[in-house]
């Protein structure tokens, strides 16, 4: 633990707000990561639930189950069972479906993208910090005896490099989670969609019934 404070004080203060930056990475993970699961846990048991519903062609209690729940998938059979409504043709629910899937999807990727931002952020602070302590280093190294030059200048340079290696102990597994999270939300996107042609095909099946 003393290495580690002894790292992070020979750092400057260009550590200060890749600590800030960190801080706030980890939250956004968190919170995308529990949402993500979630999301996709209601998915699975409002499907599990409908699709007895939907296949008996009662629509009016599917859509008191839809509104009761909050899944996305509930969202999107919403659009589809209330433009059955009005519609029977079976290129007009898909596309009310589909406008629900679009509504929905920036839902699932807000905030992802910060991790990759952030992590850039912390690469840049820290490589600005060396630079800004290499400059101190120089121009104390150059007022300095002939003697006292060399053990200045490693010194130096040492803590500088600090900053750099912590921008990157930041950015390397902010990168990690972002690069998990987007594949968490394209799996989550992908069973929406699979989900969305499952019950179209149910749907558009009793509205030409009922045509």
């Amino acid at each position: 633990m003393d290495a580690i404070i002894l790292f992070f004080q020979n750092g400057g203060v260009f550590m200060y707000p890749i600590v800030i930056i960190f801080a706030l990475g980890f939250a956004i993970a968190i919170e995308r990561y529990l949402y993500l699961r979630s999301i996709g846990a209601e998915n699975r048991n409002l499907s599990a639930e409908i699709a007895p519903v939907l296949m008996q062609g009662d629509h009016e209690k599917a859509l008191q189950m839809v509104a009761k729940s909050k899944a996305t998938i509930g969202k999107i059979l919403d659009y589809g069972l209330q433009r059955t409504k009005t519609a029977r043709q079976r290129d007009e629910i898909e596309t009310a479906m589909e406008e629900g899937l679009m509504e929905i999807l920036p839902r699932l990727e807000r905030r992802t993208h910060y991790l990759a931002i952030f992590a850039n952020i912390a690469t840049l602070l820290g490589l600005l910090g060396t630079i800004i302590g290499l400059i101190q280093a120089f121009t104390a190294v150059a007022t300095a005896s002939p003697a006292e030059k060399a053990d200045m200048l490693s010194a130096s340079i040492s803590v500088a490099m600090n900053t750099t290696a912590f921008g990157l102990m930041v950015a390397i597994p902010l990168l990690l989670v972002h690069a998990l999270l987007q594949t968490k939300t394209t799996e989550l996107v992908d069973s929406l969609e699979m989900s969305s042609v499952k019950f179209l095909n149910i749907i558009s099946r009793w509205s030409e019934k009922a045509a």
